[in-house]
């Protein structure tokens, strides 16, 4: 069997992570033969616990430059995403981004031009798009089931992270770091489901609280009102200090209402559309019939998860099979992101598809410029990406 051979870039929780099921062949389509980290005791423990056959790197240039490679995984933290992505395509290679796809939409906006002038794969670990609850909720919706989208809100307080977790690296929490908190660590993949499932909104208003019982700098408790093109409106809340906490999304349209809790699907199907009902239903008060419906989702596929974004990766280098998450729409959850941290520290409603980049960049430098809580290790840029 033909494979992609692959190289980890950056051996700290998610890369290790790859690196070891990778190297065991979970896969089959995909050959590891390469990983690589600034710190020796990242390289030393690939070293011990990887194939001999896995060439260890303690440079991403010479790696890229020496290695038998087709495409690596970009998991570092947040900032290095777009220059390394960058590399591997001047490199003539294939690649994937861990989430999310940069701090800040000028500096992915370059990654994705490079990906189109590259002529080479490029994707994000979007791996809860593997998860067929969300793809069955997106095909419902999408089919015209639910009519026309009245509002979405999505809680999702289950989060949960103790101090201990922020003190486990200098880089974490901090706006030198990570550029963000809960919106840049945690919720890219919600932020990413959000418009995967319901569209991108038109305009955001966040409230923020940075560092809410916790020894932070960066956002940890959000609220964010949503606006959509059709007159829709959204709600999304996140947070990283309560527990037990809450993950529902619940999705309300002219035919009803959806809602996903607990990895469950249940479809609130009234009989007829609410515009229909309004403009017939003479009885004052009342509302449609409605029918409670569960709604099973397809059947999961062998891999699933960040496994399953490789497999689809590697499948669309050798047989061309589509992408399930392609890097370029990295930016649309970030610019949810982006617009969100803007709104808040402006007072202004904010515009995804328009945001101010210029702005947006000049108030993040000068949030890292009075930080009192810089990142401590130099070399933690290819020591753990920020996916958890």
């Amino acid at each position: 069997m033909k494979k992609v051979r692959f190289g980890v870039i950056g051996i700290g929780n998610m890369g290790t992570s790859h690196s070891e099921k990778l190297d065991r062949g979970v896969v089959p389509e995909i050959e590891l033969t390469a990983v690589c980290d600034l710190k020796e005791d990242r390289r030393q423990w690939a070293k011990e616990h990887l194939s001999s056959s896995v060439q260890v790197y303690g440079d991403p240039e010479e790696m890229m430059s020496k290695a038998p490679l087709d495409a690596v995984i970009v998991a570092t933290p947040h900032y290095d995403h777009p220059r390394l992505v960058i590399d591997a395509f001047r490199h003539g290679l294939h690649a994937i981004t861990e989430k999310p796809a940069g701090v800040y939409t000028s500096a992915v906006r370059e990654m994705n031009e490079a990906a189109k002038k590259s002529g080479k794969l490029f994707g994000i670990m979007y791996n809860q798009r593997t998860n067929p609850v969300y793809g069955k909720v997106r095909e419902l919706l999408a089919g015209g089931e639910m009519g026309e989208i009245k509002r979405v809100v999505w809680l999702i307080t289950n989060w949960y992270r103790s101090q201990s977790y922020y003190n486990s690296g200098g880089w974490r929490a901090t706006w030198e770091g990570e550029g963000g908190g809960v919106l840049l660590n945690q919720c890219p993949h919600n932020l990413d489901l959000l418009q995967w499932i319901a569209g991108m909104p038109c305009g955001v208003r966040a409230f923020m609280k940075y560092g809410c019982h916790r020894e932070i700098e960066v956002e940890n408790d959000v609220t964010a009102y949503l606006e959509y093109p059709n007159g829709a409106t959204g709600l999304f809340v996140t947070s990283t200090h309560e527990t037990p906490g809450t993950n529902r999304l619940e999705i309300s349209g002219d035919r009803g209402k959806i809602v996903v809790e607990n990895n469950k699907i249940t479809f609130f199907r009234t009989r007829m559309g609410e515009k229909e009902f309004n403009e017939t239903w003479t009885g004052g008060f009342g509302t449609p019939e409605c029918w409670e419906i569960p709604i099973e989702p397809a059947k999961s596929p062998a891999l699933t998860e960040h496994m399953g974004i490789f497999a689809n990766f590697a499948s669309a280098v050798l047989h061309g099979t589509p992408l399930l998450a392609p890097g370029e729409e990295g930016i649309l959850g970030l610019s949810i992101s982006n617009a969100m941290h803007l709104s808040d520290w402006t007072g202004q409603t904010v515009d995804p598809m328009h945001l101010d980049e210029a702005l947006f960049k000049k108030l993040l430098d000068e949030k890292i410029a009075s930080s009192t809580m810089h990142k401590e290790d130099t070399n933690v840029t290819l020591d753990v990406t920020g996916t958890h």
